[in-house]
């Protein structure tokens, strides 16, 4: 589906030891989809996932109002899909000491499009952890997700999810998908935008044996983070009960069938310069 480009993104301070790069596009026909990158200022800075690529964004710029490149040890991409990667390779070259988290199969991703040396790469799978110096990251594989290389993870002190695409949701302003807590929209809202998204970008999960796909969410509700960092949701703090159950729902929700061809036509239709103007 076409998307179109929003404003550039803002910062938001959540904790002490935690940043979100909040950034946002517009998907015509479905709303604003939100587009985060995180800073975790941990012993050992990590980075979690680079962003969009668009010409009018400058990844590095903005990280380094919440922390100097060359101070990034890690850089955990949660799948190397375009709107995560959008800074990596710029980010690789200012920070020459970070080394990229990531799988074997998303390594072989990412060097589709440009070679990843593989000495900067570090393979983590879920289930498996890392030491970063004053805590401990735990990888998981969340319930919902669209990339076989996604992982996403737990953070050991502060009890923070990164869980990647898993809980987005598009929202109707890019005030709204940038916003710095998702309590700033309506319940049902955001229930509804939550079911949409899982249709768009999880479509098999209509097709999953339920009792396979509920237990994918057992380690959250081991866990029971009180706060969850979704790439495509703004920070959501004190809900991730409401979220889980919202997931349950996902398998009956209607399928999801984007603009064929005729509405792709209107759509240009739309674009075009209105008749009755002057020449040069």
């Amino acid at each position: 589906m076409p998307l179109q480009k929003t404003r550039p993104g803002t910062v938001h301070r959540l904790r002490p030891d935690i940043s979100v790069l909040a950034d946002s596009l517009e998907v015509p026909g479905i709303g604003h989809l939100p587009v985060n990158a995180f800073v975790l200022l941990s012993a050992q800075p990590v980075v979690v996932d680079t962003g969009l690529g668009l010409p009018d964004r400058n990844f590095v710029e903005t990280l380094s109002s919440v922390l100097d490149p060359e101070d990034v040890c890690w850089i955990w991409l949660t799948h190397p899909d375009r709107d995560h990667t959008g800074g990596l390779f710029d980010l690789l070259a200012a920070a020459p000491g970070a080394r990229v988290v990531t799988t074997f199969v998303g390594a072989g991703i990412l060097s589709c499009e440009r070679p990843l040396p593989l000495d900067r790469c570090y393979l983590l799978n879920p289930g498996e952890t890392m030491d970063i110096g004053d805590r401990t990251l735990t990888g998981f594989r969340p319930p919902l997700f669209d990339n076989p290389a996604t992982v996403g993870f737990f953070d050991d002190l502060s009890g923070v999810c990164f869980s990647s695409d898993c809980f987005g949701a598009p929202l109707p302003t890019a005030g709204l998908a940038q916003a710095g807590d998702v309590r700033d929209i309506a319940v049902d809202d955001l229930r509804t935008a939550q079911l949409l998204w899982a249709t768009v970008d999880s479509p098999w999960v209509r097709t999953v044996d339920m009792d396979k796909y509920l237990a994918t969410m057992q380690p959250l509700k081991d866990r029971k983070p009180d706060l969850v960092l979704s790439t495509h949701l703004p920070p959501a703090a004190g809900i991730t009960g409401s979220l889980l159950d919202t997931l349950t729902t996902a398998p009956d929700a209607p399928p999801f069938t984007g603009p064929d061809q005729a509405a792709l036509e209107r759509m240009l239709a739309e674009f075009e310069p209105q008749g009755g103007g002057h020449g040069p």
